[in-house]
């Protein structure tokens, strides 16, 4: 029997395989810009009261029962022009109330231009979002073919850096 062994190994097939090897190196830094999202506050004017006769005064001549606003036609740097209410008293010496509020809304911002990543936006009474970014600093990256990568130096704001390496063997 045991003589037979070694015949076995000669009738045997040999094995045939096909070996893939794949190696995937990405490096990716970014940068991301600065933003800011800003919402201006609307004009607003209102008036009320009791035992009070407004008026309005234009060009000259006075219109009662009337009430000044905001003027749409006359609009600087997007706030419309105010149109003031005259106001007396009804019945003299009789009680009375007046409330007037007026809200004046913010002017059109010029540009804004960003530096070193901050952006210098105009104090507004809306609401007022930052986001900075926009500088990467004296950082690079280095990748190795023996897929070993570097970050290094000085990232700034809004900025990151991310390496990867991917071996992949197939044995078929």
């Amino acid at each position: 029997m045991k003589r037979l062994i070694p015949f076995l190994f000669l009738l045997s097939a040999p094995a045939y395989a096909d070996i893939t090897q794949k190696f995937t190196t990405s490096a990716q830094i970014t940068v991301d810009m600065p933003y800011s999202v800003t919402n201006k506050l609307g004009t607003t004017y209102s008036i009320s009261g009791n035992n009070i006769t407004p008026s309005v005064t234009s060009g000259g001549s006075t219109t009662a029962q009337q009430i000044g606003g905001l003027n749409l036609g006359s609009l600087t740097a997007g706030v419309p022009a105010l149109i003031q209410t005259d106001k007396s008293v009804t019945t003299a010496g009789s009680a009375f109330s007046l409330t007037e509020a007026i809200n004046m809304g913010d002017a059109t911002p010029s540009a804004v231009t960003p530096s070193s990543g901050i952006a210098a936006l105009p104090h507004l009474s809306g609401q007022t979002t930052i986001g900075s970014g926009g500088t990467l600093g004296s950082g690079a990256m280095t990748s190795l073919s023996s897929g070993v990568h570097t970050c290094s130096g000085a990232f700034g704001s809004g900025s990151s850096c991310v390496g990867s390496t991917t071996v992949q063997i197939t044995i078929d």
